[in-house]
């Protein structure tokens, strides 16, 4: 939020730096972000004083060129060269002292330096209309009224003060800061409290007309839940026009674009105190009367913006006297019913809407409007008159208006300040500090907070309606430490702690392990949302099929489309490639940790499940372009497999089942197992998902059960064993198998015959030929590697081995042993 330094002065006397004011609030718990200096125009109005000619003489050979001394009040008297024909001496003239940035004739801004003019010092200019940016006039030098002070600077005159713009972080609950008078309101308190000093809020003067005997203009509140209070009046034959300088430089300080007169004033005034402000063209309003009402749902309703919107039955509208929506409440205005320049009569809104229907409306229709944001905080339902009276005043006095009707201000149920009750005790506990009584309703008094049935141990806190967040004891303790301030509160001479046994294996630990090794593999760590569109898996035309009942779904408002909580992590990281994909990025390395949620039922009880994962994504290109050959063009599914593999030997995790699947959403795929305990399912996305996804390239996708990992970490052994001093001896095998057969059947056999000895087996060539091994068979080339780590095998053990491996493959998976010419 932007606050105008200039505009707080309006409220306060202040006497401090911005850097001061800037540790002030701060130190409020309004924390500054920065600040910067806001100048109305880019001549330096602050460096251009008043002055009066004391003597003019023209410079010999010269036809223009006039010899001036100035004088600004300063005590120095200053030679400046004037070429402008209407100089003379005994006036008062605007005079730009050297370092002033100034227009040229052509419009350039340039600095004013001293130089000499034929021979004659000039230690500044006196200035023309165009030269201060003020007019186009070039004719000759501005010439002041004759009673005009020395020493004013052009800015002064003009009115056209520079102003520093502090940017503050307002978190959600200072409702009560996100105006002007609020923030002087805590910088009053401060001053009361660390100052020790009387500080006086300047209050804008109402002097509202009366209204006694004008004719009431007819309003409606049909929901006052959602609209509690509502006033208005009615103010014709004013003229929409371009607002004052004083008022666009005040609007422009603060980020917000001037529109019109009437316009403006509705944002100044939100921006000072806190309260929207809608005012409605009164030619727009049929039947002259308002109405304050929902409409059903699928209404059609043009807004402010050109778009036509579909309104929910729970959105609050501001209808004329034929139901039909002018505004939605204090969220966006419509089309045909704002201020134009056509504009002549208007009905001035100021109202209170229920933070909550405000914020259902504004995210079911993704409207962020500035009305909207103060409205969702929570405005002051005490404060709706005031507003509209000031706001009142400014549109007669800048408008030309005139005030038509008496003020409607319907408020069935007047909303009280808030009592809350605390102990002395509690306070300073939290705090961390005793503090006497007498500073603790100090600082109380100094917030505008009240106090009622005080004893001994406690008291009653009246909370102001504009702070509708301080409702609990702690808000209130909050709110005196803020101002007490924190750094204030003494460090204590002990800290006590607790011992914490961590859980082992760290899931951190693990999780950062796995993160280095895919990172250090060439693969990117993908973050996203936990929140899916439902369509993936429901419907005729799912993408993905579950049931209903699987999901867990989630009420939305903000974004319609993402209405449940991710069942799988494939749509997420396919949203990935199809972003990349269409910016020109196709070779993608993908991995992301993150959460899957589903719905089970168990003995009749439904219950929600929410399971850790890991997901790991290879498509496009196998590498980076090169001059040299590359073994694989595209990334494969062995491509993922050697990930996986490598991963899970990375983090220890070994002695599972490999299991092939031909499941949904696999084209084909392998899952790793103990029993029925999922460590990691991976395959080939099917095609069919690919294409309803809009991927163009196949993608290969690696979903792991991240707590089964951890399990499985945490079942792993480490063992140290010493380097073998004996020989490894190599002996190979060709098998011919029938197809079913996969190379995991062969290595669980084989490590079953012959674990004691057998560290390593490896399938390294694949041959099939019908007219040659017979149709339905292939032949597998596989190589052993044996050890002992007491002696060296000798080739009787070996080939024991070997007829033992062959004799189990031949009688267990039905294999031919090749032999060499066969």
């Amino acid at each position: 939020m932007k606050v105008s330094l200039n505009w707080l002065r309006d409220f306060l006397d202040l006497d401090k730096t911005p850097s001061e004011i800037a540790d002030i609030l701060t130190s409020l718990g309004l924390e500054v972000e920065g600040w910067e200096t806001v100048r109305p125009s880019p001549v330096d109005l602050d460096k251009v004083l008043t002055g009066k000619v004391l003597e003019c003489e023209r410079i010999p050979e010269t036809d223009h060129l006039t010899a001036t001394k100035v004088d600004v009040g300063d005590g120095v008297v200053r030679s400046i060269v004037c070429g402008a024909p209407n100089v003379a001496a005994g006036q008062k003239v605007f005079a730009a002292l050297p370092g002033a940035n100034v227009f040229s004739k052509d419009g350039q801004l340039f600095q004013i330096g001293e130089r000499k003019v034929k021979g004659v010092p000039s230690q500044g200019m006196i200035c023309a209309q165009d030269e201060l940016g003020i007019g186009s006039d070039h004719s000759g030098i501005m010439v002041l009224p004759a009673d005009t002070p020395l020493g004013i600077t052009a800015a002064a005159y003009f009115k056209k003060d520079s102003d520093t713009v502090i940017e503050i972080g307002l978190t959600p609950n200072r409702a009560d800061a996100t105006n002007h008078l609020g923030v002087a309101k805590d910088l009053a308190a401060y001053f009361r409290v660390q100052e020790n000093r009387e500080v006086q809020i300047h209050q804008p003067k109402v002097d509202f007309p009366s209204t006694v005997g004008l004719p009431p203009f007819p309003v409606k509140v049909e929901n006052s839940e959602a609209c509690p209070r509502y006033t208005g009046i009615l103010i014709k034959n004013l003229r929409v026009a371009e607002s004052p300088d004083w008022l666009k430089n005040r609007l422009l300080a603060v980020g917000q674009r001037p529109i019109n007169n009437v316009v403006d004033i509705t944002n100044y005034i939100r921006t000072e105190l806190g309260q929207p402000l809608h005012a409605f063209d009164l030619a727009e309003i049929k039947g002259l009367k308002i109405l304050v009402k929902t409409l059903p749902a699928g209404t059609p309703f043009k807004t402010l913006d050109e778009v036509e919107r579909k309104l929910f039955a729970e959105d609050l509208m501001i209808c004329d006297g034929e139901s039909t929506p002018m505004c939605i409440g204090g969220v966006f205005g419509g089309f045909t019913s704002g201020v134009s320049e056509k504009t002549t009569d208007i009905f001035l809104e100021s109202a209170y809407f229920d933070p909550k229907w405000i914020r259902r409306s504004m995210l079911r229709h993704g409207l962020r409007t500035d009305a909207a944001w103060s409205f969702e905080k929570g405005v002051d339902p005490n404060g709706c008159r005031h507003a509209l009276e000031r706001a009142a005043q400014l549109l007669v006095e800048i408008a030309g208006g005139e005030i038509a009707s008496e003020v409607v201000d319907i408020y069935p149920n007047p909303i009280q300040p808030a009592r809350v009750t605390c102990e002395y005790a509690r306070v300073n506990a939290l705090i961390g500090e005793n503090l006497p009584k007498e500073r603790i309703k100090k600082i109380l008094a100094a917030l505008e907070i009240g106090v009622e049935n005080e004893t001994d141990t406690s008291f009653t806190a009246v909370i102001p309606t504009n702070k509708p967040d301080v409702t609990r004891e702690a808000d209130v303790v909050e709110e005196i430490l803020r101002v007490h301030g924190l750094d204030n509160v003494p460090i204590p001479t002990q800290i006590r702690s607790s011992m914490e046994i961590t859980q082992r294996p760290s899931p951190d630990a693990v999780r950062n392990l796995a993160s280095e090794f895919l990172a250090a593999n060439g693969f990117n760590e993908c973050m996203g949302m936990s929140l899916s569109d439902s369509t993936y898996y429901l419907g005729d035309g799912a993408t993905l099929p579950f049931e209903k009942e699987q999901l867990v779904f989630i009420h939305n408002s903000a974004n319609q489309g993402l209405d449940c909580l991710r069942p799988t992590m494939l749509f997420s990281a396919l949203e990935a490639v199809q972003r990349n994909q269409k910016r020109q990025n196709p070779d993608l390395r993908l991995f992301e940790f993150g959460k899957v949620y589903s719905r089970t039922t168990n003995n009749e009880q439904r219950t929600t499940e929410e399971v850790a994962r890991l997901s790991i994504l290879l498509t496009g290109a196998h590498s980076a372009e090169s001059w040299q050959p590359a073994a694989k063009k595209n990334v494969d599914f062995y491509t993922l497999k050697a990930v996986v593999q490598n991963l899970l030997a990375r983090l220890g995790v070994s002695g599972f089942q490999e299991t092939a699947i031909q499941d949904t959403p696999y084209q084909y795929a392998l899952r790793y197992h103990r029993g029925p305990q999922e460590i990691v399912t991976f395959g080939a996305v099917q095609p069919a998902i690919m294409k309803k996804t809009d991927v163009k390239n196949a993608v290969f996708f690696a979903d792991f059960n991240f707590e089964n990992v951890l399990k499985a970490v945490a079942s792993n052994k480490i063992q140290f064993v010493e380097l073998n001093r004996f020989p490894s001896v190599r002996r190979d095998l060709a098998l011919v198998l029938d197809r079913s057969v996969t190379f995991a059947d062969i290595r669980q056999l084989a490590n079953k015959t012959a674990k004691k000895l057998l560290t390593s087996i490896n399938l390294f060539d694949v041959f099939e030929d019908e007219q040659k091994l017979g149709a339905g068979k292939k032949s597998y080339a596989v190589s052993f590697i044996f050890e002992d780590p007491e002696k060296t095998l000798q080739e009787k053990e070996i080939d024991s081995l070997m007829q033992q491996l062959q004799q189990a493959f031949e009688t267990k998976l039905n294999a031919t042993i090749r032999k060499r010419g066969g």
